[in-house]
């Protein structure tokens, strides 16, 4: 009898892990469809058959530069962002064990883009000069977000969900209160790169910044796939988690260093674009169920899609003026984000 019940159990296995293998196959082709897309779309269009051919070298010197020196690494980089910030989220909300958990909504992307304004301002006159050293930067704004964060969210020994996403909002619009007043010290072009950096803008990407996020992005995902198994026990609770071996509170600082630095490195090249890590991993939990294994690839497909096009709107909505691409990003999460938080009750 019970090598009949483990024999159905491993089968069930299976066969949700073959669902899931179908339904990323599903997404990625849906990525990959936005990404020919992108390519083609802008201020001045390229047909797929001149996409093509300047694909394999025949393309004119023009379309040469618009897209391998301005659509591509501006593609790119919002896939690895929307990967990046998506899983970012799905940390967090698994070592918090809370639905509404998201680096913009809690105040650590205001941290890192505080950081780095303050770079600019103080070290720098443009981004572009130091581009590799920005995510570090970033990093220890969002550390420092993360901090204030945890420590005034405690009350009776115990972090509520609710008072952190409240907390958070508030470190947030603190952080955002400096960079204003940052803002205003600059010169009248650096205010306006920083204003449009600030609401989350892909514009001006090249393959600069490209090499300056990869590195992040191909350590810290692995390691948050592998760390999955993780964040399912947690997600059982501390009592069971503890009694299943597992160092808690070590495996959540590893955990939440993982999410931050995600987050931060995130926003040091894309600026503050919300709500990704918020919306991917919940439409991923709905459609794969909470296992982290699956959870985080899909999150990370879903994060980059929607990102990749949030931006093509963005590019084409007031063409040829463009709108920063976290503003849509916000169109579609605000309400998304008050939708969870009706349903919270805790």
């Amino acid at each position: 009898m019970k090598d009949v019940k483990a024999f159905s159990y491993k089968q069930m296995l299976c066969n949700k892990k073959n669902k899931v293998i179908k339904l990323i196959i599903i997404m990625l082709f849906i990525l990959i469809a936005a990404f020919i897309l992108s390519m083609n779309l802008g201020v001045i269009r390229l047909s797929p058959w001149e996409v093509a051919k300047t694909f394999f070298g025949v393309g004119t010197s023009k379309q040469q530069l618009i897209l391998f020196d301005f659509r591509l690494p501006r593609i790119v980089i919002a896939i690895l962002i929307g990967a990046g910030l998506s899983i970012s989220g799905a940390i967090m909300q698994g070592i918090s064990r809370n639905p509404l958990a998201d680096p913009g909504i809690l105040g650590i992307n205001a941290g890192a883009g505080f950081a780095v304004v303050t770079f600019i301002l103080f070290f720098t006159s443009t981004a572009n000069q130091s581009i590799f050293l920005l995510p570090l930067v970033a990093l220890v704004g969002g550390f420092t977000a993360a901090i204030l964060i945890y420590i005034l969210s405690i009350k009776n020994g115990a972090v509520l969900p609710v008072r952190m996403i409240l907390v958070g909002i508030g470190i947030g619009m603190l952080f955002n209160a400096f960079n204003l007043l940052f803002q205003m010290k600059m010169d009248y072009h650096q205010f306006i790169s920083a204003a449009i950096w600030l609401a989350g803008s892909i514009y001006g990407s090249n393959w600069k910044f490209v090499l300056a996020l990869l590195p992040w992005i191909l350590i810290l995902l692995p390691y948050a796939y592998y760390k999955s198994n993780i964040l399912n026990v947690i997600n059982l609770g501390e009592q069971n988690a503890t009694g299943l071996g597992v160092r808690i509170e070590r495996e959540r600082l590893l955990l939440s260093i993982t999410a931050v630095a995600l987050a931060s490195a995130c926003v040091s090249i894309g600026g503050g674009i919300s709500f990704v890590g918020l919306v991917a991993p919940h439409l991923a939990r709905r459609l794969v169920g909470p296992r982290h294994e699956y959870l985080i690839p899909v999150s990370a497909v879903l994060g980059s899609t929607l990102l990749l096009v949030s931006d093509m709107f963005a590019r084409q909505l007031l063409a040829p003026s463009e709108i920063p691409t976290g503003i849509v990003v916000a169109v579609i999460g605000a309400p998304y984000f008050l939708y969870l938080l009706a349903k919270s009750d805790s």
